[in-house]
């Protein structure tokens, strides 16, 4: 008799055809996810025209989907780890694509509103499920560069709405973006077919020829036996994990701390990217930049911000990923501060690209990071908690800087008002116990173990 450790055999795999699968299908669900989140900003001047709103309620409406985004990645990330990721990525794929084409049919601001709220439950609930399925199958060597490059999607995805956007918009109306949005809702049969379950749900559900069919296509070497013996981990933090709800594991084993300096990281995090995304243009303008339209903005920032996350992963699978993430934080600081001050167009495209690196892309990093932290069997949630914590960030940017704004200080004060939140990131992600992570439980219990195989005669192991 075998016992084989599931997240070891994950950590220790070649990568293979099975690890490009997944990642091609995970970072395609976050492009979805980016285009859906991004099309209400491309959209809104013509929305704002034609419902006859005026910039509160345009407020308001833009806002409702961060609202559902906050309940999404709280009530969805839990979900999978009682239903299945599989399952949870799908349902929510259908929902914020068949809610926002519907947003599209809408003439007036509150059922606009309505279906955009609907429509982000299921933005927020895709991103935590996707980044704890990156996280259980990918081979430990590379983690951080397939997290982040599978986030990147998200970038991908508003700089998609954007360019669709101009053309769409000017030619057929607002409402078109919207309708594009469906599109999504024709691939789905294709990615449940080809998206593998979880190991850990496959696990607890007893489907066990299921569990070795996943096995034998992400390790090849992997020869199937009638007496293997699964565990999910043999580290101390997963099987007490395993004995507690996904909630309260948040908060056991000596992770509480860290679980509320991730919660503070990422709401300062998500800050500065929605301060960035609804003011940059309005702050530039201030300044007396002729840099041409909005769309060459968002465009830099979210170049910036896929570059900087995929370089920022790569670095992170060969440094300390809190230092790392730490430093993007310091250089966010940095850049955003820098805006504040005159400069030439072609140094400003530069600082507005780091500072789209250093913004969110540093938010891509802390995922990855948070997602690493905590063992497999409540990873989802920790990651759904984090950002549903987060997203109260987010909601309170746009509002916050458009007070400080509106109170006719001076550029480089509105500019560091936006910076600030990133100095407190810094410390606070530096105040994570990093030996209270999954990942340092697991190094340490192979060490300790003399880095035994993830296939072990049980015999041998007692």
């Amino acid at each position: 008799m075998r016992q084989i450790d599931l997240q070891r055999m994950a950590d220790d795999a070649p990568f293979t055809r099975f690890h490009w699968t997944v990642l091609i299908w995970c970072a395609l669900a976050i492009v979805f996810d980016g285009y859906d989140l991004a099309v209400v900003g491309i959209a809104l001047p013509s929305i704002m025209k034609d419902m006859g709103v005026d910039a509160t309620q345009a407020g308001f409406m833009a806002s409702s989907a961060l609202f559902g985004m906050m309940f999404g990645n709280m009530i969805f990330g839990n979900l999978s780890d009682r239903f299945g990721k599989r399952m949870v990525m799908c349902l929510c794929i259908a929902i914020f694509s068949l809610f926002t084409a519907a947003a599209g049919l809408m003439k007036d601001p509150i059922s606009f509103s309505a279906m955009r709220f609907i429509a982000g439950l299921g933005i927020g609930g895709v991103m935590p499920n996707v980044i704890a399925q990156m996280t259980d199958y990918s081979p430990l060597r590379m983690r951080s560069t397939l997290i982040t490059l599978t986030f990147s999607g998200y970038s991908v995805g508003g700089m998609l709405a954007a360019i669709l956007g101009k053309g769409l918009i000017e030619t057929y109306g607002w409402q078109t973006v919207f309708l594009a949005a469906a599109a999504p809702v024709v691939l789905l049969p294709l990615i449940w077919w080809q998206m593998p379950e979880s190991l850990g749900y496959l696990l607890k559900k007893g489907r066990i020829d299921d569990l070795k069919r996943n096995l034998q296509r992400m390790s090849p070497s992997y020869v199937p036996r009638a007496d293997d013996q699964f565990v999910l981990s043999a580290s101390p933090s997963a099987v007490s994990a395993v004995k507690k709800s996904a909630f309260s594991g948040l908060f056991a084993d000596g992770r509480a701390f860290s679980t509320v300096m991730f919660w503070v990281t990422c709401f300062m995090a998500l800050f500065m990217v929605y301060a960035l995304n609804s003011w940059l243009t309005k702050l530039m303008a201030q300044a007396g930049y002729s840099l041409g339209s909005a769309l060459t903005f968002v465009l830099v920032l979210n170049i910036g911000a896929t570059l900087g996350a995929v370089f920022a992963g790569w670095l992170s699978d060969r440094m300390h990923i809190k230092l790392v993430t730490f430093l993007m934080f310091v250089m966010a600081a940095i850049s955003i501060t820098l805006m504040g001050n005159k400069l030439p167009t072609t140094a400003l495209f530069v600082i507005v690209a780091i500072a789209g690196a250093c913004t969110i892309g540093t938010q891509t990093m802390t995922c990855a990071y948070c997602s690493q932290f905590y063992p497999v069997t409540i990873r989802a949630t920790g990651v759904g908690m984090m950002l549903g914590v987060g997203r109260a960030g987010a909601i309170l940017a746009p509002i916050v800087i458009g007070t400080i704004v509106g109170m006719n200080l001076s550029l480089q004060a509105n500019f560091m008002a936006i910076a600030i939140p990133a100095v407190v990131a810094a410390v606070t992600i530096l105040l994570i116990q990093h030996d209270r992570s999954d990942l340092m439980r697991n190094r340490a219990a192979k060490q300790s173990e003399g880095a035994s195989p993830a296939l072990t005669p049980v015999g041998a192991a007692s």
